[in-house]
């Protein structure tokens, strides 16, 4: 594994304070995970509190997810100037969430070409305002040099990015933790990028959204294609079996669990008190688990 702290990107922003680190994990041949940290965003991981995925071809490397902001992008290069000198050609946005493509610009800036599902792109404009204000929040000086740019490419529900000899299968099957959520099959390594359809070592956000009995299908949808690789949306790249019991089954406790205390009669306030323990060990369960329970109560009331 690769360890590439970022300390270059602080360069020429003498107000950003410490540095993030992402770590490079080989997948596969010519394909990797770069995976950011578990913690909330915050001016030192620059909104890239996720993982993203890296193929590099001969005709150049294909990035699936930008970075959550310019700067933020910017250190997602160094990782990559670590494992390549091949320019990103292509930059595919998996869903909605910041770290899915407000780096965009940045991107387009050094000659890529983006791609992103219609709905995703939807997403985008809808949002936009709503994440720049939070991320200002989060980030402050660190947001310097952001703007949302959108993407080049955009497709229903299928589109075939070929390049160097690999055939990149991006397909949008519906909402999961974001309106517009794709994943990538790469047939040719047996690897599947998954962004935030997939979360492992980190418990999932069930956030304002997504759609939970969707997101279940897609996992469903991207399950039947067993790959022996994924590079998911948080967490390190790992196998089927973890991802459906990170995800997944994490998701169907959830509804099972809400729908048996709606009908049990219960409230809203007796939400955070559904027995998710068997997701206890994955980082931020303390802070997201209450909130997962009754968001997902909110979804599921009047079902």
């Amino acid at each position: 594994m690769i360890r590439v702290t970022l300390g270059a990107v602080l360069v020429g922003c003498p107000t950003l304070v410490g540095a993030q680190t992402l770590d490079v994990q080989p997948v596969a041949e010519n394909v990797w995970a770069i995976v950011g940290e578990t913690e909330q965003r915050s001016a030192d991981n620059l909104a890239n509190n996720a993982t993203f995925g890296l193929v590099v071809t001969d005709a150049g490397a294909v990035l699936v997810d930008p970075g959550g902001s310019w700067q933020g992008a910017k250190a997602l290069h160094d990782a990559i100037r670590a494992v390549t000198d091949q320019p990103v050609a292509y930059v595919i946005n998996t869903g909605g969430r910041d770290h899915r493509w407000l780096g965009n610009g940045y991107w387009q800036a050094q000659g890529a070409t983006v791609i992103a599902s219609a709905a995703a792109d939807a997403d985008h404009r809808a949002r936009a305002g709503e994440q720049m204000i939070a991320l200002a929040q989060f980030l402050g000086d660190g947001l310097a040099g952001t703007e949302p740019s959108l993407a080049d490419v955009t497709f229903d529900s299928d589109h075939t990015l070929e390049i160097g000899g690999f055939s990149f299968e991006i397909m949008h099957r519906g909402p999961a933790h974001t309106p517009g959520d794709s994943f990538v099959w790469l047939d040719e390594r047996d690897v599947m990028f998954t962004g935030d359809i997939v979360y492992v070592d980190r418990l999932l956000g069930n956030g304002p959204a997504r759609d939970t009995v969707s997101w279940i299908a897609v996992f469903g949808e991207m399950a039947a294609y067993q790959p022996a690789h994924i590079v998911p949306g948080h967490g390190r790249a790992t196998d089927l079996p973890t991802a459906t019991r990170d995800t997944h089954d994490y998701l169907v406790n959830l509804r099972t669990q809400i729908g048996a205390l709606i009908d049990a009669g219960g409230d809203i306030i007796d939400a955070p008190r559904i027995d998710q323990s068997a997701w206890a060990h994955l980082d931020q369960f303390d802070a997201l688990a209450g909130r997962n329970a009754q968001a997902a109560y909110e979804e599921m009331e009047w079902e």
